[in-house]
C-alpha cells in the first residue's frame, strides 16, 4: 500500500518511562511488543486493520527483535499460526475482523482450544456488533463459550488496554488456554496516552533459534481419544485456573458508590458509554465517578462466581449492561445467584434493547427506567433534555421530508474502477432482463445500493461463485458471480473456482482485479502490482501487466477466460453478453482489470506535486458537461452513480429540469463519457486537459485552437 505509517512505527520503538500518544489499536500493537511476542499474523478488516498494517511496514524494526509478522491469506491461516504455541513456550498473537473472520477461523480455533497451549496465545478481534461495519450481526461471545476460549473486553482507555494485553498472555499461560480480546470501533480509535515499557525480545525467535523440536506427545493433538481428555481438562482444570488468575490479578474492576442498594454489571468495552449515560442522568459525582456501584467485566468469559456473589448479594437489584443477544452474561449471572440462593432482582434486556448498537441514547433510556423502579425516593434524576431535543429534531425532519430521515448509503470512491463494470451490467440487463447476480464481501458489495441494486446473496468472503452452484441448474440465463481479487485469494479460488471446475459447472464469474484487498485498507495480495510496474504506470493502471490470477486460472483448467479494462464500458458489456450467450458449457471467467483509484491517486499525486515544484509539464484530466446539450433526463447519473456527477439549475430559462454537472472532485477516470457512449446518451460530456508548465508544442496547439474558435465565432 502507498500509505506510510512512519510515525506509528516510531511509536513502537518507545522505551521505559516514555509516553505513547495515539489510538487504542496502536496501543495494542505496542503492548504486544512489550509482552515479548514471538510471532504476529492476521487478516485485515474493520476496525482492526491498522494493527497488522503497521506491523507489516515495521518489519525491518521487528526483525531486530526477532518478531515474525505475516499478513495471512485468510483468517483460517492466521488462526493456524497459533499452533506454534501448543508445543513451544512462545507467545503468539493473531488478529482479524469478527464475527465474519472468526467464522472462517473456527476450524483452526476449535482444534487449538482442544489441546490448549503452552505459550501464551492471543486473538485480537475487531468486534463491531451493532456498529455497522460487519455484514452480519453476531457476537464473538458465542464462539468463546462454545470452544472454552477466554474472552476479554477491555475498558476503552489506553492504560487499561495495554495492561490487559500483557495480562492476556499471562492468563493464557496460567490456564493453558487461548485468549480472545474483542475491541470495538470506539475502542480501536479512542485517543489517549500511556507510559511505555521497553520492548521485550522473545527468548525463542528468528534471532534466537530453537535447536531441537519437542518430543512427540499425542496428548497435545486434537484427535481422539485425546480430545475426550481435553474436554474434561477445559472445565475441571483450565477454567478454575483461569478464574483464580482473573481474581488474583484484579482483571475485573469494582467501583463503590453512595447509592448502595443497586448496582450495575457491565462489559468493559461499554464503560465509556455507560458513564456518559450516568452523567446525563446526574448519577456521576464531582470527581467523575459513578454514584451507582459498578462491576466492570474486563473479562466477560469466564465469570468469577465469587465476584458475582460479592457484588450482588447486598443489593436489591442489579442491572446487566450487555450488548446483543442472547443475553449470555445475564443468564450466567442469574445461574450463579440462583445456585447460591441470592435473591437480588436482575434486569437487563427487559429495560435495554435486545439487539443493535448500545448508543448513549439507548443506555440512558434503559438506566432511567431501571433506576426509577429501585432508587430511593429522595434521588432526583436529571431530566435528559438532549433526548427530548433529539426526538424533536427527528420529528421536524420527518415532517419536512414526509417520512423519517433516510440513512445515508455508502458509495464507491470517486473514480472506482468497479463502478463501470456495474454500469455495463445494467446495459446487459436491457437485453437479457433481470439477471441473477451473486454479490460478495468487498467494495463491490456497495453495488447492492442504488443506483445499481445488484446482488441476490452475500454469503461470505469469496463465496459468490459457490452460492450460485444450485442456481445455475434451474436458471434460464447463466447466473453471474462477482468477487474481487482479495476475495479470490481469500476463499474464492477453492470454494468457487475449484468446486465449479470439479462439478463441470456452467456459470459466469467476474473478478474485479484492482490490485489490492481494497475494502480493508488496500493491503497487497499475491497479485498486487510490483513496485516496478507502479513506477512506469503514472498515466495508466498498474494492474494491466500483472497476470498472476490469469496464470492461476489457466493452470487450474479454466478454458474460457477473457481480461477486459474496466473503464471500457462497451467492451465490458459486450464481453458479458458473449459469456451469457456462449455455446461453451463450463466456467466462464471475465477478469475486469483496473487499479484501485484510491491507491492510484496516492501514488500519482506526489509525482505530480514533484513535477509542478520542478517546473515540469504536468497533465491533469477531468470532465465537464455542455449545459446546452444536456437534456436533463439524468440517465448518465442513473447508469454511472459517480459521486462527482450531480445536478444543478440550468442557466437556460426555457429548461425547467436541472442539468447534469461534474464537480471539482472529478479524478478524470472518464466513466461518464464511456457510459454516455455505450448507452447512446446525449453527447454532452467533454474531456478537459489541464496542462501546467506547458511546453512549446502545447502553446502552439493552444494558439491554433484559439484562432480556429475565433474564426468559427465570426462565421456564426
Amino acid at each position: 500500500m502507498e500509505v506510510s505509517f512512519k510515525k506509528e512505527i516510531e511509536n513502537l520503538k518507545l522505551g521505559q518511562g516514555q509516553t505513547f500518544y495515539g489510538e487504542g489499536i496502536l496501543a495494542v500493537t505496542k503492548a504486544l511488543l512489550q509482552s515479548g511476542v514471538t510471532y504476529v499474523g492476521g487478516y485485515q478488516g474493520s476496525p482492526i486493520s491498522h494493527l497488522l498494517d503497521v506491523m507489516v511496514q515495521a518489519r525491518p524494526y521487528l526483525d531486530t527483535l526477532g518478531v515474525h509478522v505475516e499478513a495471512c491469506t485468510n483468517e483460517s491461516s492466521a488462526a493456524a499460526m497459533l499452533g506454534a504455541s501448543i508445543m513451544y513456550p512462545v507467545r503468539g498473537a493473531v488478529t482479524w475482523k469478527s464475527i465474519v473472520g472468526t467464522n472462517v477461523a473456527s476450524d483452526a480455533l476449535s482444534n487449538l482450544a482442544s489441546p490448549g497451549v503452552m505459550g501464551g496465545a492471543l486473538i485480537v478481534v475487531g468486534e463491531d456488533y451493532g456498529e455497522g461495519a460487519s455484514v452480519i450481526q453476531e457476537r464473538t461471545h458465542a464462539f468463546a463459550l462454545k470452544s472454552a476460549i477466554w474472552l476479554m473486553d477491555p475498558r476503552p482507555n489506553l492504560t487499561s488496554i495495554v495492561n490487559l494485553v500483557e495480562k492476556a498472555f499471562e492468563l493464557s499461560e496460567a490456564s493453558n488456554t487461548p485468549v480472545m480480546m474483542e475491541l470495538r470501533i470506539r475502542t480501536c480509535h479512542v485517543q489517549g496516552r500511556f507510559e511505555t515499557k521497553d520492548n521485550v525480545a522473545p527468548k525463542i525467535s528468528s534471532a534466537q533459534l530453537q535447536q531441537t523440536a519437542p518430543a512427540f506427545d499425542y496428548a497435545k493433538l486434537a484427535h481422539p481419544p485425546a480430545t475426550y481428555a481435553h474436554e474434561k481438562l477445559k472445565y475441571e482444570s483450565r477454567m478454575p485456573a483461569a478464574r483464580q488468575f482473573i481474581e488474583a490479578s484484579g482483571l475485573n474492576e469494582t467501583w463503590a458508590g453512595d447509592i448502595t442498594n443497586i448496582g450495575i454489571v457491565i462489559q468493559g468495552g461499554l464503560y465509556n458509554t455507560l458513564m456518559r449515560a450516568l452523567d446525563v442522568l446526574g448519577l456521576v459525582n464531582e470527581a467523575g465517578e459513578s454514584r451507582i456501584p459498578l462491576l466492570v467485566l474486563n473479562v466477560v468469559y469466564p465469570l468469577v462466581p465469587n465476584q458475582i456473589e460479592s457484588f450482588c448479594s447486598d443489593k436489591a437489584s442489579v442491572l446487566i449492561v450487555e450488548e446483543g443477544q442472547p443475553e449470555f452474561i445475564e443468564q450466567e449471572v442469574a445461574t450463579h445467584l440462583q445456585r447460591r440462593k441470592i435473591r437480588t432482582a436482575l434486569h437487563g434486556k427487559d429495560v435495554l434493547s435486545m439487539g443493535g448498537e448500545y448508543s448513549a441514547e439507548v443506555v440512558i433510556r434503559g438506566v432511567e427506567t431501571w433506576v426509577a423502579q429501585y432508587a430511593n425516593e429522595s434521588l432526583q434524576l436529571d431530566r435528559p433534555s438532549y433526548l427530548n431535543t433529539l426526538a424533536h429534531v427527528r420529528a421536524q425532519a420527518a415532517e419536512i421530508l414526509g417520512s423519517p430521515l433516510p440513512a445515508r448509503p455508502p458509495n464507491f470512491c470517486t473514480g472506482c474502477p468497479e463502478r463501470p463494470v456495474f454500469a455495463a451490467l445494467k446495459l446487459v440487463e436491457r437485453d437479457f432482463g433481470k439477471l441473477h447476480i451473486a454479490a460478495d464481501i468487498g467494495c463491490h458489495a456497495l453495488a447492492t445500493f442504488a443506483p445499481f441494486s445488484f446482488g441476490h446473496s452475500i454469503l461470505g468472503y469469496g463465496m459468490s461463485m459457490a452460492s450460485n452452484a444450485a442456481v445455475k441448474n434451474f436458471s434460464a440465463n447463466r447466473p453471474i458471480a462477482i468477487m474481487g481479487d482479495g476475495g479470490f485469494w481469500h476463499n474464492g479460488l477453492l470454494s468457487g473456482v475449484s468446486s465449479t471446475l470439479l462439478n463441470e459447472g456452467d456459470g459466469v464469474l467476474v473478478i474485479m482485479k484492482n490490485g489490492y484487498t481494497s475494502a480493508t485498507g488496500t493491503q497487497e495480495t499475491v497479485s498486487s502490482p510490483t513496485s516496478q510496474s507502479k513506477l512506469v504506470a503514472e498515466g495508466r493502471s498498474a494492474t494491466g501487466v500483472e497476470l498472476t490470477i490469469e496464470k492461476t486460472l489457466k493452470g487450474m483448467g479454466v478454458k474460457w477466460l477473457k481480461t477486459v479494462h474496466n473503464y471500457h464500458v462497451a467492451t465490458v458489456r459486450d464481453t458479458v453478453r458473449q459469456a451469457l450467450n456462449s455455446p461453451f458449457k463450463g466456467l466462464k471467467v471475465i477478469i475486469a482489470e483496473g487499479e484501485c483509484q484510491l491507491e492510484r491517486q496516492r501514488r500519482i499525486k506526489p509525482i505530480q506535486a514533484a513535477r509542478l515544484k520542478q517546473g515540469l509539464r504536468t497533465l491533469r484530466t477531468r470532465y465537464g458537461i455542455d449545459e446546452d446539450t444536456c437534456t436533463g433526463d439524468h440517465s448518465c447519473i442513473r447508469l454511472s452513480g459517480c459521486p462527482t456527477l450531480t445536478v444543478k439549475d440550468s442557466a437556460d430559462p426555457l429548461k425547467t429540469a436541472p442539468v447534469a454537472h461534474v464537480t471539482n472532485d472529478c479524478v478524470g477516470c472518464g466513466l461518464c463519457g464511456e457510459v454516455a457512449d455505450a448507452a447512446v446518451l446525449c453527447p454532452s460530456f467533454h474531456k478537459i486537459e489541464i496542462i501546467s508548465n506547458p511546453n512549446w508544442w502545447d502553446q502552439l496547439i493552444n494558439r491554433i485552437n484559439q484562432w480556429a474558435i475565433q474564426r468559427l465565432q465570426v462565421q456564426a
